[in-house]
């Protein structure tokens, strides 16, 4: 084998999965076709939980930081506020709030991660054929190379390659027409507000605007009208510049400097499945969302992780490849259900008749007006709530946390008291939490199966009750000492 795993993409989803396996010893190769990483993204924002995988991959330093904290939106009709949603910090001990930022950001500080794991993207390398068989995959690359791996992942995007080679289908339909995406700077008067998004409903289409990091905006329309096949950035930026005032009704803000332009379609599909013999399959070659609600990029990442620490253990010979059915069961629910709620976002927002209308102006917008509502909208999006508890690795009785549940980022301590954080621990490893007397049992089980990648934790405060094993994607696994440790390692794992 040139390597244990070879990566197809090397965009937010294959960078986090790479960096994932890496850090549970498992070699990877990064390939992509394009010739250098994008310097622009459609992707703008992390949620709460995308900046819990970052963190547990070490790869969120800076972010923060570096990101704008626009967390309200404000609808308006004309110069006239119909709504105004406000997002906060879900409050459930999370790395890092919500944040806007570029994906291109976020792509460039997993490469430095990976880098510092000791792998780089491989650019300019396209796959064009692939081959599997008992013990791996041969990949064949543009320009005639091979690599031997023992599993592929594609992470290749929307229109995947691996997806196509492994003849997996990926049904779906279109949802919208055109929409306008332009990056540039705002000028003129009145200046829009840059602690939030700014939405416009109008006959011809909503626009939004969302400001971005180095004094640059977002903005976004929907047009249906715009008819140009193939328009270059300039006609894309000129269509937006006429539009703007239109249908803002601020007739003297203007759009200046653009640094990127594009159109797309909303369609929504989801893969036939996750996984064919040796290929899997993960983010937009797995399932294609509408951009409205950020839960794209945030969903592939929790892919990522979830996949890494599974394959990191079938590569290994620690569990049998049964485990990787498990990946597509606790995943795809989850983007079936993302799928849907972007769906209805998209509706809504492109809604012309005036049934939709009516709807969307004059019910709608006066519901999420409601404190408890953005309260839901908040912890919905945060995407904080998924649990695995009715996959097959989870558990419905009980007191919570179940097992498949998320753990939250607890202050616990080492055993020689020095003090950290639970998720600060599960870089590329798993953690045995407790101060009961079954947690020292508990660790030695996990420590027979799973070698030294497991980690002995103690909660800052007294906690009582039973030890907690939890997986290296911040999930718990089962409750209790040596008996149900080694039960539930042995079930999961074959």
């Amino acid at each position: 084998m040139d390597t244990d795993v070879l990566v197809v993409g090397a965009g937010p989803v294959g960078l986090a999965l790479a960096c994932g396996l890496l850090q549970h010893g498992v070699s990877v190769r990064v390939i992509d076709r394009a010739a250098l990483p994008s310097a622009t993204s459609r992707a703008n924002f992390v949620h709460a939980r995308g900046s819990e995988v970052l963190d547990r991959l070490d790869a969120l330093d800076g972010l923060p930081q570096e990101s704008v904290r626009a967390m309200t939106i404000t609808t308006y009709a004309g110069d006239r506020p119909m709504m105004r949603i406000r997002f906060g910090d879900p409050g459930l001990g999370t790395a890092a709030p919500p944040m806007v930022i570029s994906q291109a950001r976020v792509e460039a500080r997993l490469r430095e991660r990976l880098t510092a794991l000791g792998a780089r993207p491989e650019w300019g390398s396209g796959l064009v054929e692939a081959r599997q068989d008992g013990t791996g995959v041969t990949a064949v690359l543009a320009g005639g190379a091979s690599v031997r791996a023992g599993w592929m992942v594609g992470c290749d995007g929307t229109g995947s390659t691996v997806r196509k080679l492994a003849r997996i289908g990926f049904p779906g339909v279109k949802v919208s027409e055109r929409f306008l995406l332009v990056d540039g700077h705002l000028d003129g008067e009145p200046a829009l507000d840059r602690s939030g998004t700014s939405g416009w409903v109008h006959a011809d289409g909503m626009l939004g605007a969302m400001p971005m990091p180095g004094g640059l905006w977002r903005l976004i329309a929907y047009d249906a009208a715009f008819h140009d096949d193939k328009p270059g950035e300039e006609q894309i930026a000129e269509r937006m510049r006429r539009i703007l005032p239109a249908r803002t009704g601020l007739s003297g803000l203007r759009l200046g400097e653009v640094t990127w332009a594009s159109l797309f379609s909303v369609h929504r599909r989801l893969a036939d499945a996750y996984r064919a013999g040796r290929v899997l399959l993960a983010g937009d070659a797995a399932h294609v969302h509408a951009p409205f609600g950020g839960q794209g990029m945030l969903t592939g990442l929790g892919d990522a992780e979830n996949l890494a620490w599974k394959l990191a253990l079938v590569v290994q010979g620690r569990a049998g490849d049964a485990l990787l059915d498990t990946y597509e069961a606790e995943r795809r629910p989850l983007a079936t259900a993302v799928l849907r709620g972007s769906t209805a976002a998209t509706k809504v927002n492109i809604a012309g008749g005036p049934l939709g209308r009516l709807l969307r102006d004059q019910v709608l917008l006066r519901v999420f007006n409601q404190a408890w509502i953005q309260r839901w909208t908040t912890y919905t999006t945060s995407q904080l709530w998924v649990s695995y508890r009715r996959g097959p690795l989870g558990g419905r009785r009980g007191a919570k946390p179940r097992p498949g549940d998320r753990v939250g980022d607890l202050a616990c301590e080492r055993p020689d008291g020095s003090p950290t954080r639970l998720h600060a621990e599960l870089r590329g490893t798993w953690a045995v939490l407790g101060d009961d007397p079954g947690a020292e049992s508990a660790f030695e089980a996990a420590r027979r199966r799973l070698g030294d990648r497991v980690v002995r934790l103690r909660p800052a405060a007294s906690a009582g009750g039973l030890a907690l094993l939890i997986r290296p994607d911040g999930h718990l696994a089962c409750k209790g000492g040596s008996t149900e440790v080694t039960r539930w390692l042995n079930g999961a794992l074959g």
